[in-house]
């Protein structure tokens, strides 16, 4: 006989003589095993002490023989006892051990067992979860591929705490759960078990039985990585990537990015360039931000969401990088290019709601429970989706470590925290009769309150120089105080107000703006009520909004001088800066995740003069302290000319905290304005830093040559003054000579 035949021949099973009987279950407990619906299998599955020796139980349909083969070199064959239960005792002591299942025309089948290993997680997990504080959950529950008592595998663990049984299945047991039924853990909802030889890039989903007694398929609240939408199971990860990025984490522990220059590309990943994954975006992306000078990209969410028409703001998967893009490690890739580069990286984070995709989180174990379960307070009737329940401590929890968990695996700079409005209040967008007040009888949401609050001052106490941005569009007061006096702990707050004034202000026709002047000047008066960021969104340029180029009054010309002068004002204004891709060089079309950005448009040298505006004020921005030291404080700003309407113009400086100033005019007429007299701080030759009008830039080249000279008369309240030639639709910067 040759090798072959021989390695084909099945080992004999040859039956032993079983000196005591393995102890009986009761009828019910069998068929809850068999059919998987035990809540508690290992404490009748696997080996258990009887009578000086051990009593094996395993569950193996349609086998005609079992045997366990311990590392002792012992082999106990099992009895069938009901329903594809085996059994069988042994005397002496225990061992590690397989399972060696033979079926009638198949190779045998050998594989450890399950059922013989300890939790796997540990007392302390236990606690901090049923406490809502662990804070890095996402290392415990999920999917974990690790090594256990020895043994490589994976253990599953999930919350559900109103489920009669839970299983796990996947592709490594043929989607049927029967044999790999999970043990509940205590009284804290979570579910457990370890399965050896499972490793990574398998798919996987819970299977759970409802208090109602229905069977349910879920994803992985806490999986680390998913198949690619419109796909919806889980997937076991590892992660192999080594960080390079350690002098900018250094640099950023000691930094105060509230202090510090901030100007961010806003972009959505996917419509960028489409088709390019995380890996092959870092070059072009990080030569892109360099010509432009940005400090900072904002990307639109990442976490995976199934409906890319929600452009990620419809999460699913709190703990997975979007697929569609790549391996969670080519995102750090991305992300840590971009650190080397001197990017900082924001992103999209979205607490506030979740879809109601019957697979995902909604109604997890057959009930509501990451969501509210009234839907006065759990449904968002605006975006058709679920509202979470910020007053469950493992809600809460679920939902802070989400956060950390981008800042902590991901190298993340900092989060822009979504729709912050629509957790504050009850009523938001509610009538009357749709929602319920809260304890005080007030409208304030005080569980979601009490998230946020708990949300930032983690987050800044475990990952220094960071930063956590609201998109707020009310006036709460206190966004950017410290919890500790009583604020939300945010560093920043969208100023959506500013956005919505001076947007309104440059739709309009130049020759009726002097009739409007409050709407470019109102947001100075409280410019210094919170940390600012100044954002021109995708929110703007979408939905029949129109291009922020389009939103410009007049011709082709006299819309891109709009553009121009705008960015000049936005970037001279108190507060940090953000501008959505495409703005930067005049995109002509509305914007559509369903499509890449307008490139072409940049063969034409008007656009192509647009983006070099952005370039040189980005440039100026990032060295000249003035235009963001002092941002959050009064003493960074002053008016030079705020009241002339009938010329459309306004004048102010910035100063940084040695008192150096740089000067912004501008002139949102439609007409040149010649030696305009303004206000200045000091008499003295000063450089014309910008303008916007520039011949590079496109504009009509009305200018002071590069130099204006303040003489020693007063005007305006001040010593000094200047006749500069204000351009039309345009802008100047002013900085002192020496």
């Amino acid at each position: 006989m040759n090798d072959v035949s021989k390695s084909a021949r099945k080992p004999s099973l040859k039956k032993a003589t079983v000196v005591v009987e393995p102890q009986t279950l009761h009828p019910d407990h069998v068929l809850a095993l068999v059919e998987g619906r035990h809540p508690d299998p290992h404490n009748d599955l696997g080996a258990h002490a009887q009578d000086g020796g051990f009593t094996y139980r395993v569950i193996r349909p349609l086998a005609t023989e079992v045997v366990i083969e311990r590392t002792d070199g012992k082999k106990i064959p099992l009895a069938h006892h009901a329903h594809g239960l085996w059994h069988g005792w042994f005397k002496g002591k225990g061992s590690a051990y397989v399972v060696r299942a033979r079926y009638d025309g198949s190779p045998d089948f050998v594989t450890d067992d399950p059922y013989r290993f300890v939790p796997s997680l540990g007392d302390q997990d236990l606690y901090l979860w049923g406490e809502g504080r662990h804070e890095q959950i996402w290392r415990v529950l999920g999917a974990q591929t690790k090594k256990h008592e020895g043994v490589a595998g994976t253990s599953f663990s999930v919350w559900a705490p109103r489920a009669q049984a839970v299983r796990v299945v996947g592709d490594f047991n043929d989607w049927n759960g029967v044999v790999h039924a999970m043990r509940r853990l205590g009284n804290n909802g979570l579910w457990e078990i370890f399965l050896p030889a499972v490793g990574e890039n398998n798919a996987y989903k819970f299977e759970i039985l409802t208090a109602a007694g229905e069977w349910v398929l879920r994803a992985d609240p806490f999986a680390r990585y998913t198949e690619v939408p419109p796909s919806q199971a889980s997937k076991t990860v590892e992660s192999r990537f080594s960080w390079s990025d350690k002098k900018w984490m250094t640099a950023r522990a000691k930094s105060n990015p509230h202090n510090g220059p901030m100007s961010v590309y806003e972009m959505h990943l996917g419509s960028w360039r489409p088709g390019l994954s995380y890996r092959e975006l870092a070059e072009p992306l990080i030569g892109y931000l360099s010509s432009l000078g940005y400090t900072h990209v904002e990307f639109m969410p990442l976490a995976e969401h199934p409906f890319g028409g929600s452009w990620g703001y419809q999460v699913t998967g709190y703990f997975a990088p979007t697929s569609r893009f790549g391996h969670p490690d080519d995102l750090k890739y991305l992300i840590n290019e971009l650190h080397n580069a001197g990017f900082g990286v924001l992103m999209d984070w979205v607490p506030a709601h979740f879809p109601k995709d019957e697979w995902a989180l909604a109604q997890f174990d057959g009930e509501p429970l990451f969501e509210h379960p009234d839907p006065r307070r759990g449904e968002h009737p605006d975006w058709g989706t679920l509202v979470f329940d910020f007053g469950q401590p493992q809600v809460r929890n679920f939902l802070v470590a989400s956060g950390l968990y981008w800042l902590d695996e991901f190298h993340i700079d900092g989060l822009r925290v979504d729709a912050v409005a629509s957790m504050l209040y009850l009523d938001y967008s509610r009538k009357e009769g749709e929602w319920y007040a809260n304890e005080h009888g007030g409208r304030e949401n005080l569980e979601a309150i009490r998230f946020l609050q708990e949300s930032t001052a983690t987050a800044y106490a475990r990952y220094p120089g960071i930063v956590m941005i609201a998109e707020e569009s009310t006036a709460f007061p206190g966004v950017t105080a410290e919890t500790s006096a009583g604020g939300l702990g945010f560093g920043m707050k969208w100023n959506m107000g500013w956005m919505h004034d001076s947007l309104q202000y440059m739709e309009r026709n130049p020759a009726w703006r002097s009739h409007h002047h409050n709407e470019i000047t109102f947001s100075f008066l409280y410019a210094f009520s919170e940390n600012y960021l100044l954002p021109i969104s995708h929110d703007e340029v979408v939905h029949g909004k129109g291009s922020l180029l389009h939103k410009m009054p007049g011709d082709q010309w006299q819309k891109l001088a709009n553009v121009r002068a705008f960015i000049a004002f936005q970037w001279m204004h108190p507060g940090k800066k953000l501008l959505f891709m495409g703005q930067e060089f005049g995109q002509p079309s509305e914007w559509s995740e369903e499509r890449g950005l307008d490139w072409w448009i940049l063969d034409q040298p008007a656009h192509q003069g647009l983006a070099r505006l952005v370039g040189e004020v980005n440039r100026i921005y990032r060295g000249t302290r003035a235009l963001w030291e002092l941002d959050n404080e009064p003493a960074g700003f002053e008016w030079l000319e705020g009241g002339d309407a009938n010329n459309n113009l306004v004048a102010f400086l910035r100063r940084d905290s040695t008192g150096k100033p740089i000067v912004g005019v501008f002139n949102f007429g439609g007409s040149p304005l010649y030696d305009y007299r303004v206000a200045m701080p000091s008499a003295g030759d000063w450089l014309e830093v910008l303008n916007t009008d520039a011949n590079e830039f496109g504009g009509s080249g009305v200018g002071n040559l590069g130099k204006v000279t303040a003489t020693a008369a007063p005007w305006g309240g001040r010593d000094a003054s200047a006749e500069i030639n204000v351009p039309p639709l345009g802008a100047v910067w002013l900085t002192p000579a020496k």
